[in-house]
């Protein structure tokens, strides 16, 4: 009990340790060089299924103005993890808070190098909400859990990529992490940092969630502005007032008792990364780095307190998108 609590406060420490599979678990780094011309998603991590005969860890690099995705896998038993801290290995590939060093040469790709990666704030975390899943975090039966370790930072270095030189010098970046049985069946998530007003990023995301043999549509969304961060989720008994997908756009509005916040994503092609179920890594998750979203915040009689435009937006449109649809 006392390692359960222990790593329900911790959600950015692996937590796989004596899980029984079918287990993944995974980090994401966003990576946007300073002229927003590369971008660049880092995904290390670990699959799990209940033969072993699937079991490995990973890295995977989306190339997000290319839409070029590579996955580079290595035995399970090169996956290291600290108990106590976020301390990651994936065979020479290391990775924490503070820093990333990436070693890839399997004939696929080559890239080498270290980025730092400065201070930022995450989703608090309480014994009341233990993070972006509040107190559905405390639950062990949920399919999927979910982990905002940085809503922003800056990072500094470089990357070697099959031999050119990808500078992030005083570039932005971003962290969150999934860990669980598998991905949602269906679900819309994205994410930003990049506004024309400083210290504002959001991420909004919708998805089914199965729950004792039913099913509900769970969203989580956190503007963070100015150093104030808006919740609107399930668990603070915020609603879905409009959930709408068309081939160019998504649109989705939620309010709760004080606040409406309206976001308008532009839909671009990407690239296709793998994603988990429980018996095996799918690829199947189309994910751009190239879209927009426009965000307006606003009072429920009408006062506007935020309005712009994200750029470099991640966003991933996938599953059965009419039946989500309909939980609304």
């Amino acid at each position: 009990m006392r390692r359960y609590i222990f790593d329900t406060l911790h959600p950015e420490i692996y937590h796989g340790h004596n899980k029984k599979p079918p287990y993944f678990e995974g980090w994401y780094y966003k990576l946007i060089s300073a002229d927003e011309n590369t971008r660049y998603a880092v995904i290390p991590g670990i699959f799990r299924e209940k033969t072993s005969s699937k079991d490995h860890c990973f890295v995977q690099v989306l190339n997000g103005m290319t839409g070029e995705a590579t996955y580079h896998e290595y035995p399970v038993d090169a996956f290291q993890a600290d108990r106590e801290t976020f301390d990651v290995w994936v065979g020479p590939n290391h990775f924490r808070r503070d820093c990333l060093s990436l070693n890839i040469d399997d004939g696929q790709t080559q890239i080498n190098g270290v980025i730092k990666l400065g201070d930022g704030v995450g989703w608090p975390v309480s014994v009341a909400e233990p993070g972006v899943m509040g107190w559905y975090a405390w639950l062990p039966i949920m399919e999927c859990y979910h982990g905002i370790l940085s809503f922003g930072h800056e990072i500094n270095g470089t990357l070697q990529i099959n031999g050119q030189t990808a500078n992030f010098d005083s570039g932005r970046g971003y962290i969150e992490k999934d860990w669980g049985q598998s991905f949602p069946s269906a679900y819309v998530w994205m994410q930003t940092n990049h506004f024309d007003t400083p210290d504002t990023s959001l991420m909004a995301s919708i998805a089914i969630i199965p729950s004792l043999g039913r099913s509900f549509a769970g969203h989580i969304a956190g503007f963070y502005h100015r150093g104030v961060l808006h919740k609107m989720t399930t668990y603070t008994n915020a609603s879905v007032e409009r959930l709408h997908l068309d081939d160019q756009h998504v649109y989705y509005t939620l309010k709760d008792r004080n606040y409406r916040l309206e976001l308008v994503a532009e839909r671009r092609s990407g690239g296709l990364l793998k994603a988990p179920i429980r018996t095996e890594m799918h690829k199947r998750v189309d994910e751009t780095m190239q879209s927009t979203v426009q965000v307006k915040f606003s009072t429920l009689d009408g006062h506007i307190l935020y309005e712009g435009e994200g750029r470099n937006t991640a966003l991933e449109v996938h599953g059965t998108l009419d039946k989500l649809q309909e939980m609304i």
